[in-house]
């Protein structure tokens, strides 16, 4: 009997396994950055398992293997990764390392690559195999880089410069800050190991990753101000190294673990969150004092300066129009029965390309229809795309890449008639987006402390959502950025500062039959009161599209919650009406009449 894909994938993987003399090996979706989104060389436990998610992980062992996903995964990973050959782990229910301590052999040898996990990790799930008398042990060599035959080298795109216009800052002057960072803690040098980390301090962008504008490079910048880039040096132009300037030595992206071999006796800042684990072993080897201390680009890139923020108005700005545009098209297009969702997805692409400023989506676009909208992160392929149906809900969350700014947006269609169900959760969702949208707050409050703001009219009802309520922008980078965030949960000690990005996102999604989310943008911002006694802040919206107001049972809405939406479609008729013509502005100067 012939054996599947990814059955003869799995047989291979337990082969090589026990040349090498493994018991288990652990598989995570991660790079040598700890980058959310990867390159395709980099796409191991895709193709060890099918699955397509942008977190999980999977640990094979001689007669078992499982999958962890959180709850974002737990539809899509039955659907793509085959339960004969995996049981599928909720990460709430039981953490990886916990699963491995309950079914490793007694006394087995489990292996990781150094290169893909936190030393953070390694010494947890180290601990949770001492207690089955295992060992966890660094491979010198991916045992799935031994048996993947067609693994795709790592990307040959060339750098670029990203101009000082769209920076606000020279990369001279970044080199400066770091430089004084390090030598008020009295640190030799910092290891900069997060793609956007590196292509922000040094202006530079890149190809090497889908969707984000980064390339694969490591930095050690040095209290002297100079620095290192560890980049494949025929990805660099001539225009590069001019930017990069005599301060800046290039070597081999390879070099990395030699370089550091070379740091004995230096005092060495390094980013538990952002460094892998072979970062801190190799300096430990060459007897470097390493500590552990947060990438000092981490903060700065969050807080935008005013080029930055002029730019990503600018961004919104067209990007709003494509949407606009998209909108419009989906009201005439849909209830004719003949669109499915990668259709969908290749007219608003096709909208937002017609701005010759687009250079990339800024990720894959969530085109979901019908019961695909419950699944938060839901990700269309040949073998999920399905019609756009009359009398169900369509949506579909996307953003695009401009030099000078990255957008994020999620609108909700109404194809045919809603329910009363689906108009009443859609308000509530939309009561949460603008309780948020209006917070006025001390300086030093965290995004944790204001989610609930966003979640109270759904939860004075008994429902909720699984996902965070904002997350951090880049600025023509990550389209998920730290530290700052907006949720209940997971690093939320980050205080929001005037000049993030973030998103305002509430939803909700009922398991198999439609899903409910409104995503703006907004930057913090400081907030002048009359009387006030300390400094505060709130936010100012970025994003301009309409909203659905087939979807917005008016009733439940305060006067206060009215005006906010006449007000806000004020905007957007004031942004996006002047870039429209004929039909398009016809139908926007419709959908944002006053209610």
């Amino acid at each position: 009997m012939l054996m599947s894909t990814y059955e003869a994938r799995l047989h291979a993987l337990r082969e090589q396994m026990q040349k090498d003399g493994l018991d288990g090996f652990v598989v995570p979706i991660c790079d040598e950055h700890m980058s959310e989104y990867v390159g395709e060389y980099a796409q191991r436990l895709s193709w060890l398992t099918g699955f397509g998610g942008s977190a999980g992980s999977a640990i094979v062992l001689k007669d078992k293997a499982a999958m962890f996903i959180d709850g974002r995964y737990v539809v899509q990973v039955r659907d793509q990764v085959d339960g004969n050959l995996y049981e599928y782990v909720n990460i709430k229910d039981q953490k990886p390392h916990e699963w491995l301590a309950a079914h490793a052999p007694k006394g087995g040898t489990i292996g990781y690559d150094a290169w893909l996990h936190t030393r953070d990790w390694v010494e947890t799930a180290r601990k949770a195999l001492k207690k089955t008398g295992g060992q966890l042990v660094e491979v010198g060599s991916n045992p799935i880089d031994s048996v993947w035959e067609d693994q795709p080298p790592r990307s040959p795109e060339k750098l670029a410069v990203h101009p000082d216009q769209y920076a606000g800052k020279s990369a001279r002057d970044k080199r400066a800050d770091v430089a004084a960072w390090l030598k008020d803690n009295d640190y030799d040098a910092t290891v900069i190991a997060a793609l956007d980390s590196v292509a922000w301090f040094f202006n530079v962008r890149g190809k090497d990753i889908a969707n984000t504008p980064v390339p694969l490079a490591y930095a050690i910048v040095r209290a002297d101000e100079t620095a290192t880039l560890f980049v494949a040096p025929e990805k660099l132009t001539d225009a590069v190294r001019e930017h990069l300037g005599n301060h800046v030595e290039i070597r081999d992206y390879d070099e990395l673990a030699d370089a550091l071999s070379e740091m004995n006796g230096k005092t060495v800042a390094v980013d538990p969150e952002r460094s892998v684990a072979a970062i801190f072993s190799a300096l430990d080897s060459a007897g470097a004092n390493v500590v552990k201390d947060q990438d000092p680009t981490v903060l700065a890139k969050a807080i935008k300066n005013e080029a930055e923020i002029n730019g990503h108005k600018a961004a919104q700005k067209r990007d709003g129009a494509a949407l606009t545009k998209f909108l419009h098209w989906m009201a005439k297009e849909a209830p004719k029965g003949e669109l499915d969702e990668l259709s969908a997805a290749a007219r608003l692409r096709a909208f937002r390309a017609e701005n010759p400023e687009l250079k990339d989506l800024s990720f894959r676009t969530i085109s979901a229809a019908g019961d695909h909208g419950a699944l938060p992160h839901y990700s269309v392929n040949e073998e999920t795309n399905q019609p756009v149906a009359m009398n169900s809900l369509y949506l579909v969350d996307s953003g695009g890449q401009y030099p000078d700014g990255t957008t994020d947006v999620t609108r909700v269609v109404a194809v045919g008639e809603p329910t009363a169900e689906m108009r009443k959760r859609y308000t509530q969702v939309l009561q949460g987006h603008i309780a948020l949208d209006q917070a006025v707050f001390p300086k030093g409050t965290t995004g944790g402390q204001l989610d609930i703001l966003a979640r109270q009219y759904l939860w004075a009802d008994g429902v909720d959502y699984g996902h965070g309520t904002g997350h951090g922008v880049g600025s023509y980078l990550s389209v998920h950025e730290g530290p700052q965030r907006i949720a209940s949960f997971g690093g939320m000690n980050q205080a929001l500062e005037p000049g993030m990005i973030l998103s305002n996102e509430p939803g909700y999604y009922k398991a198999g039959e439609f899903g409910i989310r409104i995503e703006n943008l907004f930057l913090v911002e400081e907030r002048e009161i009359e009387g006030g006694e300390q400094t505060m802040l709130g936010f100012e919206t970025l994003t301009f599209a309409p909203l659905e107001r087939k979807l917005i049972d008016v009733a439940m809405l305060s006067p206060n919650q009215r005006q906010w939406v006449d007000d806000y479609h004020a905007k957007v008729r004031a942004l996006i009406a002047p870039q429209l013509e004929g039909d398009d502005l016809e139908w926007l100067e419709a959908q944002t009449t006053p209610l």
